[in-house]
């Protein structure tokens, strides 16, 4: 992200517990806590840009006021993994006193799933010796990927996804406030393509507004590198006509207009194959397909040639 997109990011992150969406059954636990001021070590587990670390923000502001930066320490697991960052500058600022009347501090371990198993073992100890004057929020993408001890000695919340009216409400925030008129449809272009992670939404919405104060499907689209769901469909449904060298170079043409990589345009395809007029047998059989040309993509295989053997299975379907 370039230092612009951080900026109207940040500026857009919510301030307050009841300003984040979509997760309101979590927001009301950890509300509770920070009220009590016993904050137990919590562990935010779910997809990208759904609110995780703004929520641990919030809670350490809440707890600390003006002091919240010297009771505050953030690290980024996927910069510093190693054994050496729990040992040396996580254990230092642990074993410190409070400023404030909160008697413990915070220390909050982003992407903490990246931790080496080391560092995860260093870390246990570390959360056992330092409790009284120190308190742990973990965040990561895959809690599966923390070791039992850790995930034992921590309250679990599992965020989800945000729901198309929460990301519709956002869009609509950042429409008044910006002064920006967004299309219906552009409203719906952005809910598919973020895919419930706010982060990407508004780095798309910024990209867009450089442009043009009149957001449109097609500025979207333009912006987010993603072909339109009809031009996928349409190719899709050439190929199963059995036209396929027109499939073919329609696909070629996408591919060269959005500068879209396989791997993106295969998991395109994969949702708009629900959307085709043939029996849900072909639909399973063309599914395991995309699921198979995209294990040989990343396993290095030539994109446009894994692309082609797809097309090419859905000829034979429609032949069938």
């Amino acid at each position: 992200m370039n230092p612009e997109n951080a900026l109207w990011t940040e500026k857009y992150r919510p301030s307050d517990f009841s300003e984040i969406k979509g997760q309101k059954e979590i927001v009301k636990r950890v509300k509770a806590f920070v009220e009590q001021q016993n904050l137990p070590h919590l562990m935010f587990s779910g997809p990208a840009g759904v609110g995780k670390s703004t929520l641990a923000i919030i809670a350490a502001k809440k707890l600390f006021g003006n002091q919240w930066r010297h009771n505050f320490l953030e690290f980024n697991a996927s910069d510093t993994r190693g054994i050496d960052t729990i040992r040396i500058n996580v254990k230092d600022f642990a074993r410190t006193k409070s400023i404030g009347d909160v008697p413990f501090k915070i220390i909050f371990l982003d992407e903490a799933d990246a931790l080496t198993r080391e560092a995860q073992q260093a870390l246990r100890r570390t959360m056992e010796n330092y409790t009284q004057t120190c308190r742990f929020i973990l965040s990561c993408n895959y809690s599966s990927k923390i070791i039992e001890p850790i995930q034992s000695r921590c309250v679990i919340f599992r965020f989800k996804q945000l729901d198309k009216k929460d990301i519709i409400s956002i869009i609509e925030k950042v429409a008044d406030e910006e002064k920006l008129n967004i299309d219906e449809k552009a409203k719906e272009a952005l809910y598919e393509i973020s895919e419930g992670d706010c982060r990407r939404l508004e780095n798309i919405l910024q990209s867009s507004a450089a442009i043009t104060n009149h957001v449109t499907e097609d500025v979207i689209h333009s912006m987010a590198s993603i072909a339109k769901p009809k031009e996928i469909r349409e190719v899709l449904e050439l190929a199963l006509s059995n036209k396929f060298i027109e499939a073919r170079n329609k696909l070629l043409d996408l591919m060269l207009n959005y500068g879209l990589a396989g791997i993106d345009i295969i998991k395109q395809i994969q949702k708009e194959i629900l959307e085709l007029n043939v029996d849900n047998k072909s639909k399973m059989i063309l599914i395991e397909k995309c699921g198979e040309i995209e294990f040989r993509m990343t396993e290095g295989s030539d994109e446009f040639v894994q692309l082609e053997a797809l097309l090419s299975q859905f000829a034979l379907v429609g032949n069938n």
